[in-house]
């Protein structure tokens, strides 16, 4: 197989041609500034309301509860602090899980640094979060609970609905980072009992830089960047109307395509697990076996290394990863493995397989092939699986 095989979705999405061509005259004919008042500068006011609209509509949410952003980072990041800062006199308390993405962990090492104190729940060895454990960690102090829909690296869905509930019930206000979910799943927030919602674009084949975070309305969450009244005095700086327009078109898209595409995904996720669990030993799959997000396949390969694994992936012209694009260049093991238990040598050795709407059933079965081989040739070079092995004969 000539071409490349990218199975690597969770990372970033390749932008779809029909959001290319929604984009391209807001960068030359279209170029006006939204808030300006002449008619080049209002006809971009209004392609920004619509696909403020097209959101809010993907979500059961109103217009003006959606706020452009420069991506999931920027949105998990102003749903933290700015949280924290508006309700600095209700509490300095917040709850969020051991397996979240960098971006809310490290901004709540960021928060705690500022005298916040955070809780972070551990999860079940399916990457779960406890709930018994969420509900005991509340105190009256407690202004937020951040917990992710989806996990990025395990694929796991997190029961959203009930952490919401549970939130509303203790008048507790509840952030979810959707970035992996939004476009896969169907997200209701007031189903979910959601006060605020992160995302970005290029996780649904939208452009990159581009994101929105959802604001329930009546929130006195602090604006993150100031400087301007754009974003209704929220969220200054010149919209990026190029990437809000493909943002929209790329949510309008994966609202109207999303049960076919979970349907297809789901079918070829579940035979590449199949055939990976079966036709090679020693392997673990990480995360939910059925609760994980349609696109999502993590496995841990004992006796090898994740990373010598992607590098003769990528020699067959395979995309794939270890973990997060985010600490792809880290040397130490995926902080979600593990939460979820795994030991050191075993979550060293994983592999994040993450399907897209044009993968095809060739590409999976090739995929598995070369898997196998790589595997069994890193495993031939391995002095931990010979040693292994020469015990197993002994106690056969």
């Amino acid at each position: 197989m000539d071409k490349k095989i990218y199975l690597d979705n969770a990372a970033t999405t390749k932008t779809r041609p029909e959001v290319v061509e929604k984009m391209l005259p807001y960068f030359t004919e279209s170029f006006g500034n939204p808030s300006s008042v002449y008619e080049l500068a209002t006809q971009n006011k209004k392609a920004v309301s619509e696909a403020r609209g097209i959101i809010a509509d993907s979500l059961g949410a109103k217009p003006e509860e959606i706020y452009f952003t420069a991506g999931g980072s920027e949105s998990d990041n102003w749903a933290l602090i700015g949280t924290a800062e508006a309700y600095a006199a209700k509490g300095k308390h917040i709850i969020t899980s051991k397996i979240e993405h960098h971006a809310i962990l490290h901004t709540c090492e960021y928060l705690e640094s500022r005298g916040y104190e955070i809780t972070y729940i551990d999860v079940d060895e399916n990457g779960v979060i406890k709930l018994d454990r969420l509900k005991a960690a509340i105190r009256p102090d407690t202004i937020l609970i951040s917990v992710m829909f989806a996990n990025n690296e395990i694929g796991t869905i997190q029961p959203i609905k009930e952490i919401g509930e549970i939130a509303k019930e203790k008048g507790i206000l509840f952030h979810t980072d959707a970035v992996q979910a939004y476009g896969q799943l169907p997200i209701n927030v007031d189903e979910y009992h959601i006060d605020m919602l992160s995302t970005s674009g290029h996780k649904l084949n939208g452009p990159k830089g581009i994101g929105f975070l959802y604001i329930r309305k009546g929130l006195k969450l602090r604006s993150f960047i100031h400087g301007g009244g754009q974003e209704r005095k929220r969220r200054a700086g010149t919209e990026n109307v190029p990437g809000i327009v493909g943002l929209g078109e790329a949510a309008r898209i994966a609202q109207a395509t999303m049960q076919e595409r979970i349907e297809k995904e789901s079918a070829l996720r579940d035979e590449l697990i199949e055939k990976v669990l079966k036709e090679i030993p020693y392997v673990r799959l990480n995360g939910h076996r059925k609760n994980r997000l349609p696109n999502n396949a993590n496995f841990s390969f004992q006796f090898i290394e994740g990373e010598s694994l992607l590098i003769m992936l990528d020699m067959q012209g395979i995309c794939a990863s270890s973990g997060s694009a985010c600490t792809s260049g880290s040397l130490d093991p995926s902080h979600v493995l593990l939460a979820i238990g795994l030991p050191h040598e075993i979550a060293h050795g994983s592999l994040r397989l993450t399907l897209g709407a044009d993968t095809t059933e060739e590409e999976i079965l090739y995929t598995v092939e070369k898997i196998k081989e790589i595997v069994a040739k890193l495993r031939s070079m391995s002095p931990l699986y010979e040693d292994f092995a020469k015990k197993n004969r002994i106690a056969e």
